[in-house]
């Protein structure tokens, strides 16, 4: 971020601090901006990451920014208002859709920068929805995780290629690294998801939720030619325990339930990734990244994802994974078949080139640092036009 007599104040808006992509991002953003000697702000109804974010340099302030409501929405502008004068915010960093039309509102009544993250493929399924969802285009600057996110800014709501910038979402190599999982952390969490010793393990993480493709998988998993792959599914089903239950009703149905896994949410991400012989990302939509993916190459493990959004960009056919046709079981039994059946050279090979492959949290936090410089730079010379 440019030098400046103040330090630069930025601030993030999101419903919340609980769990996921976009509030791991903004925690990652926090942190550039903090050790870049800005002052970080995040806005949030709150949550478990809070701590987190007060660790890596961030100041949080607790708002109802979990709200779609239209009242509300129009309270929190008042609100954020207020906190943009108080703080003298010079940047409002928005990364979803209700506290990114208050934080609109709040800037053009401020006149402090506005900066997106279109974070995902919004439904637009009701009337008034493609409104809703155009304020993730407003950005003076428009962040896209993947090209694919960008062909969608530019066809879906006419932005300019000029001010729309793709950054990818990244990994930490220090924390996802092979080398770095010791031997404990693995007996410890195979023990937990009782793994049956030398069966191979296949691997498909993310939340429980039908559109994740666990189903996919299931049956690709009975057609495979080895008997012995034990399957495990790591997500939360956050509440839905029906889906999970439905989930065992198929493994029974297909003969493989004494080879399935749901193991819940996992903390140590690295070591479930070096447990897993096949990483699966097994999407019947689209995403607009998919971290999992870039997560077990950087674990130099093989991965086979579905042939849609994001990871048509991570994964290289052959090279550093396969992609198959979605919502198609065979074709990503055959796909295992193949990665299952690779031997140990051919393994380190793929392995080796899929870790060289993957973006960083480094690069997509200088990339996004580089984004607030370019879009206070332009104000400070309208300023100076003005004055």
């Amino acid at each position: 971020m440019p030098t400046t007599p103040e330090s630069p104040v930025i601030l993030q808006v999101l419903p919340s601090l609980v769990t996921g992509g976009v509030e791991r991002g903004t925690i990652e953003i926090a942190q550039a901006v903090a050790e870049a000697d800005g002052v970080s702000l995040v806005a949030s109804a709150g949550g478990p990451l809070v701590s987190t974010l007060e660790r890596v340099g961030g100041t949080h302030f607790t708002l109802p920014l979990d709200t779609k409501n239209p009242v509300a929405i129009w309270r929190n502008a008042a609100r954020l208002t207020a906190l943009i004068q108080a703080e003298k915010i010079a940047l409002v960093h928005a990364r979803s859709r209700a506290p990114a039309w208050s934080a609109w509102l709040a800037c053009q009544r401020t006149g402090a920068r506005f900066v997106t993250t279109y974070h995902g493929t919004y439904a637009e399924n009701l009337p008034f929805k493609r409104r809703y969802n155009s304020v993730m285009a407003r950005g003076e600057i428009v962040i896209a995780a993947s090209r694919f996110i960008a062909d969608t800014i530019r066809e879906q709501h006419g932005v300019p290629e000029a001010r729309i910038r793709v950054i990818p979402r990244g990994v930490d190599p220090a924390i996802f690294d092979p080398a770095a999982v010791v031997p404990d952390r693995l007996v410890r969490l195979a023990r937990t998801w009782r793994l049956p010793d030398g069966a191979p393990t296949v691997t498909l993480p993310g939340r429980l939720t039908a559109w994740k493709g666990q189903s996919v998988l299931l049956a690709a998993i009975a057609r495979l030619t080895r008997k012995d792959v034990c399957c495990v599914l790591v997500g939360s089903d956050q509440g839905r325990h029906a889906y999970s239950a439905r989930l065992m009703q198929e493994a029974t149905a297909l003969g493989i339930a004494d080879r399935v896994r749901l193991v819940g949410h996992c903390e140590d991400m690295p070591a479930a990734m070096m447990l897993s012989d096949v990483v699966v990302h097994a999407s019947t939509r689209p995403e607009a990244f998919g971290r999992v993916v870039i997560e077990a190459q950087a674990m130099a493990r093989p991965v086979v994802a579905a042939d849609l959004g994001g990871p048509v960009e991570t994964v290289v056919q052959g090279v550093t994974g396969w992609r198959v046709t979605p919502n198609d079981p065979a074709a990503l039994a055959a796909a295992l078949d193949a990665a299952l059946a690779m031997n140990l050279d051919e393994r380190r090979a793929l392995g080796s080139r899929a870790r060289a492959s993957v973006p960083t949290v480094r690069g997509m936090q200088e990339a996004t640092l580089d984004v607030y410089e370019a879009v206070l730079t332009a104000a400070r010379g309208e300023a100076e036009i003005d004055a």
